[in-house]
């Protein structure tokens, strides 16, 4: 059935007790971690440091950001197209500015990759493969960031970094973790597990539902294995991919690097290419809404340590950065207003139907 409306989107997609919970944690883990990162904080310092900044650098990263999420979403149109799913490229932009939207933007329980790959399944009958499709693209962007980081410090860090601060707390001063209560925890589980299974009831809910999940499970098991296997015959798609990955996320670093000299910081530019990629795998833990404070935090130690960069200009680039972030993930949330994402049909069983 046609639909030229996006405010029905997310139905698909229920919030469970769980996701609830796991939101609110994580609201929580965002708004410690922004506490710890200004604690102490010269609010002078801070803005006299963004008094400093050109705001054509500023608008140049955010351009460069929109541009090479655009580009980005190329990847993933790649691993649809080694599927022999026909989405057009456009469409494949619009999912990508979704998720985007939901993963910056909106403190939801359900993650922006989640939600791309629910609405990428709306537009074909491969729908498992399709939502695998979004998982690879992730994998394909974590690892590409992992390995830049790794040669960017052997190649060019690597023996050139001072010594850690003096007053830094050595990880041996720890507490360890009790055993008494770690046992009392898995003995507690393991018989409340047995008493349960104990009751005949139970027992035969418990395999009838083991019966159903294997059947899911297997049939899941079989499609994944299938999809893996196409990837693995294609290995120039996924050098591509990570190659344009690598290549669009060095002009972003770049755009930042203007920004930060325009704020003031003399670090070279390898200490970019080191700390911008570590902090964006550490904002992709699902421990905080959109990374928030994890990023923050992450630049401004790093910058601070590593390239003895002044606390005030290595928070504000870090601010910068989130600034960018937020505005270029807006186009997302108009697409998921107007509808675009949709298909022509709320489904393809429909289309098929209608057909």
């Amino acid at each position: 059935m046609p639909t030229g409306s996006g405010s029905g989107g997310g139905a698909g997609i229920k919030s469970s007790g769980l996701g609830r919970w796991s939101l609110f944690l994580r609201v929580a883990v965002a708004i410690a971690a922004m506490c710890w990162v200004f604690r102490d904080q010269d609010w002078g310092q801070l803005a006299q440091t963004f008094q400093k900044m050109d705001g054509t650098c500023l608008a140049l990263s955010v351009v460069v950001f929109v541009l090479g999420q655009v580009l980005l979403a190329t990847r993933w149109w790649l691993l649809l197209r080694v599927q022999g799913i026909p989405m057009k490229v456009g469409m494949a932009v619009k999912l990508h500015l979704l998720g985007l939207f939901y993963n910056n933007v909106m403190p939801s329980a359900v993650g922006g990759d989640l939600l791309r790959a629910w609405y990428a399944s709306k537009h074909t009958d491969k729908r498992l493969i399709a939502a695998l499709s979004v998982f690879v693209d992730r994998a394909v962007a974590l690892v590409s960031m992992l390995l830049m980081v790794l040669v960017v410090y052997l190649c060019l860090v690597h023996g050139q970094m001072g010594q850690p601060a003096p007053h830094v707390t050595p990880m041996g001063n720890a507490q360890p973790i009790r055993p008494l209560l770690v046992l009392g925890i898995v003995g507690g589980v393991l018989l409340a597990a047995l008493a349960g299974y104990c009751h005949p009831g139970i027992r035969r809910r418990v395999a009838q539902w083991g019966r159903v999940a294997w059947g899911h499970l297997a049939a899941a098991g079989r499609t994944f294995r299938d999809s893996m296997l196409l990837y693995w015959k294609k290995p120039l798609v996924l050098l591509a991919a990570a190659g344009l990955t690598i290549l669009l996320q060095s002009l972003i670093i770049m755009a930042f690097w203007v920004l930060g000299r325009s704020l003031g910081i003399r670090a070279s530019v390898r200490y970019y290419f080191i700390i911008f990629p570590a902090t964006w795998l550490l904002s992709a833990l699902p421990v905080s809404i959109a990374g928030l404070g994890l990023l923050e935090g992450g630049i401004r130690e790093l910058f601070t340590r590593l390239a003895a960069v002044p606390a005030e200009q290595a928070l504000a680039l870090a601010l910068c950065q989130r600034f960018v972030w937020v505005v270029a993930s807006l186009p997302g949330g108009l697409i998921h207003l107007l509808g675009a994402h949709l298909p022509r049909v709320n489904s393809f069983d429909d289309q098929s139907a209608t057909g």
